[in-house]
């Protein structure tokens, strides 16, 4: 029987028990050490650690980290290490996972009641949290590190990602646009001041919503504290940037019906979406509950499932390797600016957030997820679309 853990995570005593014994073999799969000398491997300060990830998979291993019970000098590493073997692939599926997997298969998760549970929970944590942790134009999306202007900076980057979506949609002066989800405000105001277009989009954050207002107080947009699905009004160009994840499977097709009314029929949409390798019908299950609740990354399968009948697909672009630098500049911001936040929060949220940080940085290191944009034309563009990088 264990009866403690010393500092370099190995049992105080000559006998081990046999969880700590299955996950040590579970992430020697990885080249994970528990108290190994590398920037990956983990120490434990408390066994609990083994029964609680045993029991509960990622859920537990996720909330043990929250409450301290373990640790790694570098948890992104940590985190591509693991996915990049799949272990999750290995992990046997318990009763709660199963109950919580047949629930999204039979349940509307995403439905307009529930919707809002994710913009309560995350996106309304205050605007001064985000201002500190994001880019000036709040832009809590991949950013375009990887194009021809080879940004250097956070800003830098997340500007040529407008840029890039914008040149994408060919906008043009006195355009009309609509834009589902909009976050802060911060791709509505760059269409509106850099290409001169007018824009109406729609969310359902209050926080999100009044920034976004007040941001583009001065410029020709509309903010709209709406469900999406209640969009009005055709348009030259509908673009949505990361909401999609949102939208759950039981409603992919109703919101590529709504960009397809919306649209003028010489029109185009861009959709801007973390993407996986293969069809779920959940998320991770820490994540679900902690960060993102009711949210799932749809499949290429799932997308073109929605789409069929509705569009032309002229172009599906993946910037997925970009969303590793920028999670991890995410993550530099929080850490610096987190002293200012420290007393609202507490302890058990800042390893929460450093969990999530490192947690989708290593997923997108790994290749396990993608950022896919998707141009779409309603008819078809005469003569072909040009490829715009």
């Amino acid at each position: 029987m264990m009866t403690g853990i010393q500092q370099d995570g190995t049992s105080t005593t000559a006998a081990v028990s046999g969880s700590e014994k299955s996950i040590r073999e579970f992430l020697a799969i990885a080249d994970i050490r528990v108290g190994g000398d590398r920037p990956w491997d983990i120490h434990v300060h408390n066994p609990e650690f083994y029964t609680r990830f045993l029991a509960q998979g990622t859920l537990g291993l996720g909330e043990a980290y929250m409450d301290g019970c373990w640790d790694s000098p570098r948890l992104d590493e940590c985190f591509n290490k693991a996915m990049s073997a799949r272990l999750e692939d290995k992990l046997r599926l318990n009763w709660a996972l199963a109950v919580d997997l047949l629930k999204s298969r039979l349940l509307n998760r995403q439905n307009k009641a529930r919707s809002k549970t994710v913009a309560k929970m995350h996106y309304d944590l205050g605007n001064e949290f985000y201002r500190d942790m994001l880019d000036p134009r709040m832009q809590y999306t991949c950013a375009y590190w990887s194009g021809p202007t080879k940004p250097t900076t956070l800003a830098e980057a997340q500007d040529a990602k407008l840029d890039l979506v914008c040149r994408k949609l060919g906008l043009k002066p006195g355009m009309t646009v609509l834009e589902l989800g909009c976050g802060w405000g911060g791709f509505a105001h760059f269409a509106a001041e850099k290409y001169g277009c007018h824009v109406t989009a729609y969310n359902i954050s209050e926080e999100q919503v009044a920034y976004a207002r007040e941001y583009n107080k001065d410029l020709p947009v509309e903010i709209r504290l709406q469900d999406y699905r209640e969009a009005e009004g055709t348009y030259d160009r509908v673009v949505s940037i990361g909401m999609c994840e949102h939208v759950g499977m039981r409603n992919f097709r109703v919101f590529f019906e709504t960009i397809h009314r919306s649209l003028k029929e010489d029109g185009m949409a861009l959709v801007h979406t973390i993407g996986g390798n293969r069809s779920v019908t959940n998320i991770e299950p820490w994540l679900g509950k902690y960060i993102f609740p009711h949210a799932m990354l749809p499949s290429i399968a799932q997308l073109n499932n929605a789409m069929e009948g509705l569009f032309t697909v002229e172009d599906w672009h993946n910037i997925g390797a970009d969303y590793d630098k920028t999670l991890m500049a995410w993550w530099e911001n929080f850490e610096r600016n987190w002293p200012k936040h420290k007393e609202v929060h507490g302890d058990r949220f800042y390893r929460m957030w450093v969990y999530y940080l490192a947690l989708c940085a290593g997923s997108f290191r790994a290749r396990k997820n993608q950022l896919w944009q998707m141009v779409i034309s309603k008819n078809g563009l005469p003569g072909g679309y040009a490829t715009v990088r």
